[in-house]
């Protein structure tokens, strides 16, 4: 496995940390706006996006300085490794656009629109961050030499 500098070596622990923090507080806020308290949804959902756009600047800095940590398990873990790691990719650059809407609609108090558009974001962003976790865990722990 590629030695990784040790001023760089714990930003994947920290980018997870993110990623699970984002999930937790998507999970928060989802059950604010479902028993009616607008106020707390909207800073817990604040809060998210605040994690995940941490995040976001976290995993590119490391990687532009890193580059690519390549995946060291074989056999079944393989496939699933990429699979997992394919739809975590291909779903986190959809999901940001879809934030940007979701958010974008709240603030323009569009909230029929924002509903709307937030059914579909929420799954989505969830799965990103909780999968994030996941390629991190399998990435640098169950799998690394």
């Amino acid at each position: 496995m590629m030695q990784v500098p040790p001023q760089f070596a714990n930003f994947p622990a920290i980018d997870a940390s993110l990623n699970g923090t984002s999930a937790v507080l998507l999970l928060v806020g989802r059950g604010f706006i479902k028993r009616g308290h607008m106020a707390a949804h909207r800073i817990v959902m604040v809060a998210a996006l605040a994690s995940s756009s941490i995040f976001l600047v976290c995993y590119l800095y490391y990687h532009w300085h890193v580059g690519s940590v390549h995946f060291q398990g074989q056999g079944w873990s393989r496939p699933v490794y990429f699979s997992i790691l394919i739809s975590h990719t291909i779903l986190a650059a959809v999901i940001v656009p879809m934030i940007i809407i979701t958010l974008s609609r709240a603030l323009r108090e569009r909230f029929d629109r924002h509903r709307a558009i937030a059914r579909w974001t929420y799954p989505l962003w969830m799965y990103v961050s909780i999968t994030g976790v996941i390629v991190y865990f399998m990435l640098y722990h169950l799998f690394a030499a």
